[in-house]
């Protein structure tokens, strides 16, 4: 019957021609094929249908050569027409107008052969960032460019360092950083990151190293585990302790979107810590790795897509050991607790009109004293508490985009002890700790998408004080060009 449907297993084609020479996609008729350099994609489905259904768009003969496969495509909801019926198929198609072709028939994946597969494949990937904006999720496009994916980014940066209070050194370096992410199956990707840091300063100086390896597992949108050694964010800031760091152990998270829960066991690295006294270190923190073992649980609620609110705790597992304690000399052995546990809270709010707020607050639970050459250093649950507002945002897939920032940072003497600030606003931080100080500054901070996937970023930290006798320090600045790639 005439208009009725009848459902077979035939074959479709849909074919997708490029010009080389631009960034459009021709659909042409038989006539035109003189004036098409490649035949980039073609795509085939297995939901047949008919010859005799309704012809859906009214410029579309049912003796062109394309009918067939036009209407069965338009059928299955893979390609649209425009809103006065018709389909246009002598006007250059955009690519974002084909990325939202290639999305549908992603979800029609199943219906492909291996071959066909593979020609969308190489598709997903050619149309990877159009795909992003039409909100495919990146994490299912790369299950979809094969079972490899590679990215990484670049980083020249020059630095006006500390060196004491008011002394001052000059670094240039740079950093390359290379992700590559296996996929095992739809739920497990196995990841690594390789690292390697050079000083242009010193030829004969470069490191490289590999800082994460781990193993992800997903078993649905909701919930991850991670197993080996992979970044971990506490606080919201990333004053206390960002997800640069190396945390070596195993966690698992679970958030629908409305609130968050996570928790993790291992070890906490790079918080070795000493403090200076007369040019002489004192104060060993992390001595041991035993002594760095620790778990935590970290609580984040999302607040009508406006607000992130989190909470976090951390409590290493074995007491400071009595050797890490003993402040270098023996009349200046450390009496007190010989163990350290730390709880913080902050927040990230969207204010509107391109208004960000954001701030922590972080207390280290340790109190005790050591008397040094006649002085007494003691710590009696330090805090920090930072407090910023920013203003734009970066988007390094819309050139010109920038951001204008300033926050403030204040930290008792030792409440660094169980942290490891990865943010460029260090030199401070390790001032007071160095020097056991309370310390308190201002960070101003500015970004700029230069050009794609390249940005420009720049920080000044500047007004500190530092408590009692301790000489104030000096302003510190950076500059420095990231590249993604």
């Amino acid at each position: 019957m005439e208009g009725q449907r009848k459902h077979g297993h035939s074959r479709l084609f849909f074919f997708m021609l490029f010009s080389q020479s631009q960034d459009t996609l021709y659909f042409k008729g038989a006539k035109n094929m003189k004036k098409i350099l490649a035949i980039a994609a073609v795509a085939a489905l297995t939901a047949g249908v008919s010859a005799y259904a309704a012809n859906p768009f009214s410029d579309v003969s049912t003796d062109d050569w394309a009918y067939q496969a036009v209407s069965d495509l338009s059928d299955q909801g893979v390609v649209e027409g425009y809103p006065d019926g018709t389909f246009k198929g002598e006007r250059n198609i955009t690519r974002y107008e084909l990325a939202q072709i290639i999305a549908r028939l992603m979800a029609k994946e199943d219906q492909l052969n291996a071959e066909q597969r593979a020609t969308l494949d190489k598709l997903a990937g050619e149309y990877a960032d159009e795909l992003a904006n039409l909100g495919v999720r990146v994490s299912n496009l790369e299950k979809k460019v094969g079972n490899i994916y590679w990215s990484g980014d670049a980083r020249m940066q020059y630095q006006h360092n500390l060196d004491g209070a008011k002394d001052h050194t000059d670094t240039w370096n740079g950093r390359m950083r290379i992700n590559v992410k296996g996929q095992v199956n739809d739920q497990v990707t196995v990841n690594g990151r390789f690292v390697n840091e050079m000083d242009f300063k010193d030829s004969d100086s470069s490191d490289t190293s590999m800082d994460r390896i781990y193993t992800q597992w997903t078993p649905n949108d909701k919930t991850t585990v991670n197993m080996g050694r992979f970044g971990v964010a506490l606080d919201q800031t990333g004053t206390f302790w960002d997800e640069d760091g190396i945390f070596d152990g195993v966690n698992a998270a679970w958030d629908n979107g409305k609130i968050g829960v996570e928790a993790g066991y291992g070890r906490f690295k790079d918080g070795y810590k000493t403090f200076t006294v007369d040019d002489e270190d004192y104060g060993f923190a992390w001595k041991d790795q035993a002594s760095t073992e620790a778990w935590y649980a970290k609580l984040t609620g999302h607040i009508a897509d406006r607000a992130d609110v989190s909470a976090f705790y951390m409590e290493p597992t074995h007491n400071f050991n009595s050797e890490a304690y003993v402040f270098g000399k023996a009349e200046g052995a450390y009496t007190g607790d010989k163990n350290a546990k730390v709880w913080g809270i902050g927040t990230t709010v969207d204010l509107g009109g391109n208004f960000t707020l954001d701030g922590d607050y972080v207390k280290t639970q340790w109190s005790g004293k050591a008397d040094i050459d006649g002085n007494t250093y003691k710590a009696d649950d330090p805090a920090l508490w930072t407090a910023g507002l920013t203003y734009g945002a970066v988007d390094t897939d819309k050139p010109g985009t920038w951001q204008l920032g300033v926050h403030y940072v204040k930290a008792d003497a030792g409440a660094m002890l169980l942290g490891n600030s990865a943010l460029d606003l260090t030199d401070q931080l390790d001032y007071g700790w160095d020097n056991w100080s309370d310390v308190h500054f201002w960070v101003a901070r500015a970004g700029v998408a230069l050009q794609k996937n390249v940005e420009l970023d720049a920080y000044y930290n500047f007004a500190a004080k530092a408590s009692g006798s301790t000489e104030d320090p000096d302003d510190t600045w950076g500059i420095e060009l990231n590249y993604a790639f």
